[in-house]
């Protein structure tokens, strides 16, 4: 069983996702928050395997919510999925950099976002990183003042260096096991490493890492399209 934490500051909204999730199998919704205050609560009670969160929202924001939840997170952290209105929003950024899993439009059909629900339950992002990737390019090719010192990759080995390089570029485990002649359980260990080693909660904080360490550019970015 998957469990759920809603978030999102509109009433209506909030009931009818909790109702979705309620009526599908195996899923179980185990709490409403209203704002990131109630969230970062909850999430400390029910220990939630996936959270949904609103981005913008009165008091503590989603960003704010998302960074806190997973600092005090003890054992596997929750997986956070932001919902938006836009999806080039720099609060989305903001919160992939701070270790959300991935994000959705409030449009999304319901199927799809249930499914969403368990693709980052079980430890992927969202979706194929295109849209991800588009929007850190985004701000990453911005004039914004950095948000801080770029990410040291010194302790990396040069392997590891390699497999996140092609994480950022969009690759799913199996395209970067058929890239560099691995077996798809040796990709998952350097990435599990690397992300031990830079302090990383998910795959699209590793890949906001690898741009904000110039290891990929927009420019040497590949455009992928996958299913999903």
């Amino acid at each position: 069983m998957i469990t759920v934490l809603v978030v999102d500051d509109q009433v209506l909204i909030r009931a009818g996702l909790a109702a979705l999730i309620s009526a599908a199998p195996g899923l179980e919704v185990v709490g409403q928050a209203a704002n990131g205050h109630e969230a970062v609560a909850l999430a400390a009670t029910t220990r939630p395997d996936v959270i949904l969160m609103d981005i913008r929202m009165p008091g503590l924001d989603g960003v704010r919510a998302t960074e806190r939840i997973l600092a005090a997170a003890t054992g596997t952290p929750p997986r956070i999925l932001i919902l938006t209105t836009f999806d080039l929003d720099e609060y989305v950024y903001a919160a992939l950099r701070g270790g959300a899993s991935g994000f959705l439009l409030k449009e999304t059909p319901p199927q799809r976002l249930l499914a969403a629900i368990q693709t980052v339950a079980e430890g992927e992002l969202l979706f194929a990183p295109t849209v991800t990737r588009r929007l850190i390019e985004a701000y990453t090719r911005s004039d914004r003042d950095p948000a801080g010192p770029p990410p040291d990759l010194s302790p990396l080995t040069a392997r590891e260096v390699e497999v996140l390089r092609l994480v950022a570029k969009g690759m799913t485990n199996g395209e970067i096991a058929d890239n560099l002649v691995l077996s798809e359980a040796t990709v998952k260990t350097h990435i599990n490493r690397t992300m031990t080693k830079l302090n990383l909660c998910s795959r699209a904080q590793a890949v906001v890492a690898a741009y904000e360490a110039g290891l990929v550019t927009p420019q040497s970015s590949t455009c992928r399209h996958h299913p999903g």
